[in-house]
């Protein structure tokens, strides 16, 4: 009975095998049709002249065109070819879209970000620009469209989610830009909620020490380095005998820590020096931005050229990076100047507190009387699901945030609800000639706002702060307050004029890093949105200081410095701290001093004696800076207590050594510093197999650039993601590393000797696993072997044709 089956099984088993071969060859015919055009001829409707896109080996762009339109439509056409479903992530996090295609798993992103109504005010913005601006998005909205769909198929993340994409609207590239706030700002202004909470619970001496802005670390460009203010006295404040129970569990136990301490921090490094200290005679500028990790990169590197096609000269070109999404060169130069961006950490964002009618819930008071709530229902769309809808509550400040300990309500002021805060001028940088020009410019511009940095081929340098500047009055702005008098708030914005800026300093040189830059009446105008510890600021300015003449390799050494110097002193206490006696009283101590007093004072992958010390750091601030804010946590355990100004707090805390502020488990400072040294090797031990030795810093600094598919689809990340790689570098020093976070690209340029400039990042140009150029740049950036800034000899040349 079974014997015709048997016969039949080969052919069965043929029959099988070619479906399989057939499923997979339409798969892959599905896949390489999404893959970008980069030769031959394609028309572009809308075209009023033809346009040439050329590609070098890597697969870097330059498109040249007659003029600014056809530019932007054909930098719409090459960004979706290349990027359209980064591009789509992109708006719809802004948005809180992700659902849609995604299904329930970012939902909880979906509903936060529904809170900020960015599509709504996306789509006022464009209609409220002026007619050329709005112009310019509708053509480069025009080519993103048509880059689309002039794929042979949709691009392969949309088959692998069973989803097909949405057309790109002239609002979308506003949304793109909100994504960058929220990425480079504090959109629930959450440190002003921290503050707002330690206020209320602490003595005003106190909670200065806790509070303070800045440290002898500070190394900011005008102004001077801040002294730790004094341990408050005992009569000031003294920590409770009974600080929790929780915290002295979780003090004497290794199980729930990460020795990362603290979040990384969006930012970057930038750097001028005047023609003056150059080689060339040329001003130099270097920008590594910092940002998120991910496939394809954050950024797109380009070459944009405008050329009279009578005779041949060009009126713009501008080589550089720009934002998928949008349009023109973010970050680089144009012959003439050569510009870059680190985040600010201004004050961007600020809590309102909400005084409800007493006699009507739903209204709330305002310097003339009562005002009703705005009610707002969002509608979010889930992939295999039914949609959910929310409802939102918005005062003439912002958005309803909820209610804090106190029983306060919070509202929200955020820069990006502004209607000025985003618009397109950023485009016009590529056009600039000079540093002044270029410098009033930059206080036009509406986006997250940067330092802006700008040096020029007449050696000039300058600084100032890109993006749209309150006016603040009758409140302090580091807490909540009420805005309900007359004349509280947000008073408008600053004019150009009114703007923090500076040439050529004294010394030829300008340097940001994500920490204060300024003092003074600036940095009141400014703000303090959270600034980062001045160490990585610092080294990169001595660095700076000690060359003689310096040139393009001088700039990427200092953007791979590695060393250690914040660990120094963290190192000579932790070995002061482990004398004989302590060895004495415990086996692995001396293992781990051993390690210590040997180490290498760089964040290299071989280190061990870095990676504990700066264990033990993590631990102490942790453990510290728990212990001393226990009663802010109690009372709003919603807040997270973190502070990047901790450090110069903590060390004169350990200098001092106060009684007054010591948990009363432990005897002495000397001995919570030995306990936590005993900590950090069960942290280690507890973790790994093998001695301590083998806890090299590369064992946890191992980055591994990831697609966002891989989370979402099953079995496809050793296809989509780049090998995972120990690499060197750490926080606090000019070489940002962590395992999923650091440079999105390094570049160093004189304006007009860009030829001798030098360019990387992660990842590579296109977005699609099967381009030549998916990772074709990622182990330069990894290894820290530069690429010409400028794109190399075309190898590919597509022609955008009128059809006309």
């Amino acid at each position: 009975m079974f014997a015709p089956l048997i016969r039949k099984t080969p052919k069965i088993l043929l029959g099988v095998a070619g479906l399989i071969a057939a499923l997979l060859l339409a798969a892959l015919l599905l896949l390489r049709g999404s893959l970008p055009l980069i030769e031959g001829e394609f028309e572009l409707a809308g075209l009023r002249a033809p346009v040439k896109v050329e590609r070098d080996a890597h697969g870097r762009a330059v498109i040249t065109a007659a003029n600014l339109s056809d530019l932007a439509r054909a930098l719409g056409f090459v960004h979706a070819q290349d990027r359209f479903f980064q591009m789509d992530m992109s708006r719809r996090s802004a948005a809180g879209e992700l659902s849609e295609v995604l299904g329930r798993g970012p939902l909880e992103l979906d509903r936060a970000r529904r809170m900020h109504r960015l599509r709504s005010l996306a789509r006022q913005r464009v209609a409220s620009l002026t007619q050329d601006e709005r112009a310019l998005l509708e053509v480069y909205a025009a080519g993103v469209n048509a880059g689309l769909n002039g794929l042979h198929s949709r691009p392969f993340e949309y088959w692998l989610l069973g989803v097909r994409p949405a057309a790109w609207l002239p609002e979308d590239l506003l949304l793109v830009v909100y994504t960058m706030f929220f990425e480079l700002t504090d959109e629930l202004a959450r440190r002003d909620a921290m503050l707002t909470a330690m206020s209320a619970v602490y003595p005003q001496e106190y909670f200065e020490f806790l509070a303070q802005d800045g440290s002898p670390w500070d190394a900011p460009v005008i102004g001077s380095a801040r002294e730790p203010l004094p341990v408050p006295a005992p009569s000031e404040y003294t920590l409770p005998q009974t600080i929790g129970e929780e915290v002295a569990a979780r003090a004497g136990s290794a199980a729930p820590r990460d020795e990362i301490a603290g979040p990384p921090l969006p930012g970057s490094n930038n750097w001028a020096l005047h023609g003056s200290r150059t080689a060339s005679g040329a001003a130099l500028l270097a920008n590594d931005m910092h940002l998120g990790l991910r496939l394809p990169n954050t950024w797109y590197h380009v070459r944009l050229v405008i050329r009279d096609p009578v005779t041949g000269e060009a009126s713009l070109d501008a080589t550089g990076v720009s934002l998928p999404g949008t349009f023109g060169v973010i970050v680089g130069s144009n012959g003439s100047i050569a510009w870059g961006f680190t985040n600010s950490y201004g004050d961007w964002s600020d809590r309102v507190l909400v005084d409800v009618d007493p006699d009507n819930p739903e209204r709330y008071r305002v310097a003339d009387g009562f005002e009703a709530f705005s009610e707002f229902e969002e509608t979010i769309a889930i992939k295999g699901a039914d949609p959910v809808k929310e409802t939102y509550r918005w005062t003439r400040w912002g958005p309803v945030l909820g209610e804090d300990h106190l029983g306060r309500l919070h509202a929200l002021k955020w820069l990006a609800h502004e209607p000025e805060a985003v618009n397109s001028k950023i485009i016009e940088f590529s056009a600039v000639t000079g540093v002044t020009e270029a410098l009033v410019l930059a206080n036009q511009v509406g986006g997250p706002p940067q330092n802006f940095v700008v040096a020029d081929r007449k050696g000039n340098i300058g600084w100032t702060i890109m993006g749209k500047i309150p006016r603040r009055s009758g409140y302090d702005p580091r807490m909540a307050a009420s805005w309900a008098a007359a004349g509280v708030g947000w008073q408008g914005w600053l004019s150009p004029e009114e703007y923090p800026r500076l040439v050529n300093p004294p010394g030829g040189q300008i340097w940001t890093a994500n920490a204060r830059v300024t003092d003074g009446e600036w940095l009141r105008l400014i703000g303090d949105g959270g600034y980062d510890l001045g160490a990585r600021a610092g080294q990169i300015r001595d660095s700076l200081r000690a060359l003689d003449v310096a040139s393009e390799p001088d700039m990427l050494a200092i953007q791979l410095d590695d060393r250690a110097l914040f660990l120094a002193r963290w190192r000579e206490l932790l070995l002061a701290v482990l004398d004989d006696a302590a060895l004495s009283q415990n086996a692995s101590r001396a293992e781990l001093r051993q390690l210590v007093a040997n180490w290498k004072p760089r964040a290299s992958t071989d280190s061990s004696g870095f990676r504990l010390v700066r264990a033990w750091r993590a631990f102490m601030l942790e453990d510290v800076f728990e212990a001393l804010t226990i009663e802010a946590r109690e009372a709003d355990p919603s807040q997270s207590y973190f502070s990047n100004q901790w450090e110069g707090a903590l060390w004169a805390l350990l200098e001092a050594q106060p009684e007054h502020l010591l948990p009363p488990q432990f005897a002495s400072w000397r001995d919570w510093m030995l306990h936590v040294v005993d900590v950090t090797t069960r942290y280690f031990l507890e973790r790994y197999d093998g001695p301590l030795e083998q806890r090299v810093w590369g064992e946890r600094n191992r980055v591994r650039v990831s697609h966002p598919l891989s989370r979402f689809v099953p079995l496809i990340g050793d296809w989509l993601d780049m090998p995972e790689l120990p690499l060197p570098g750490d926080s606090n020093m000019p070489r940002v590393q962590s395992p999923g976070f650091g440079a999105s690209q390094r570049l160093s340029v004189s304006p007009g000797r860009e030829e001798a400039g030098y360019f990387h990042m992660p990842g590579g140009q296109s977005g699609h696993p099967l381009s030549p150029f998916y990772g074709v740049g990622h182990a330069a950036w990894a290894q820290g072997d530069p690429l010409p800034f400028l794109p190399g000899a075309a190898e590919y040349v597509l022609h955008l044709s009128t059809g006309g």
